[in-house]
């Protein structure tokens, strides 16, 4: 399997299709949301196994996957909150808070990852 890569694809959410970006590259992944005031669908970092919202404008979503792209968990984080590393996370999507309940993202469910390239088994 080929290394992930920084760019957009599409996160399959149950019915839900949602715009993805794909942050792979060390700087992609320490850049992810700061700076901005809010994304219009989801963040893949990847590797993965915790976040922080420091010098983050907004509260967001955070869903812990496994190699599967299983949910281990969701929370939602406010700003300037350090997220505990979680066992078995290998990614983690953002989002903004309260979207990931619109699109039925909980602990046991299971997304999947449609980028050029790339997809994730489902």
């Amino acid at each position: 399997m080929a290394n992930w890569q920084d760019g957009s694809g599409t996160l399959h959410a149950g019915a839900h299709r949602i715009p993805l970006e794909v942050a792979a590259s060390y700087r992609a992944r320490t850049r992810g949301l700061l700076g901005r005031d809010g994304i219009d669908g989801a963040m893949l970092l990847t590797p993965a196994a915790s976040v922080h919202t420091f010098r983050m404008r907004f509260a967001i979503d955070v869903a812990y996957l496994d190699r599967e792209f299983g949910v281990l968990a969701v929370v939602t984080m406010a700003p300037g909150r350090l997220g505990l590393p979680r066992l078995r996370s290998r990614h983690v999507l953002e989002s903004t808070a309260g979207a990931m309940a619109d699109w039925g993202l909980r602990a046991g469910t299971t997304v999947k990852v449609d980028v050029p390239g790339r997809l994730t088994p489902r």
